[in-house]
């Protein structure tokens, strides 16, 4: 029953991520991320002692133990992205405001001609 549960769950999850892509509300490189986490999910939930023998193969003593890490190592993936996009959109920011500052100098100068 926690299979068929957590493949609907996820089956969700790539119905809504790919509505929001329709919808252009999520970008596709932000997109990606979810989608292959979703396929890792669903493989998991039909493949679950596949899974168990690959985490122990990986050294780790349990599987929920392979699956935080895993997920930890995800999540600073996204983080380390997002990190990415904010610098850019305030290098972006700061370049805006000495335009405008300029402009505005330059506009002050004028109507005082």
């Amino acid at each position: 029953m926690l299979r068929v549960t957590m493949a609907t769950l996820v089956v969700l999850i790539l119905l809504i991520t790919f509505e929001l892509l329709r919808r252009r509300a999520l970008r596709e490189k932000y997109a990606f991320v979810w989608i292959m986490t979703a396929l890792l999910l669903i493989f998991g939930s039909l493949f679950p002692n596949l899974m168990i023998r690959i985490s122990t193969e990986l050294g780790f003593i349990t599987f929920s133990n392979f699956v935080i890490v895993l997920f930890g190592v995800i999540l600073l993936f996204i983080t380390m992205q997002l990190s990415l996009e904010l610098g850019k959109v305030e290098d972006q920011n700061q370049r805006l405001a000495e335009e405008v500052a300029l402009l505005k100098n330059k506009l002050e100068k004028d109507i005082n001609l």
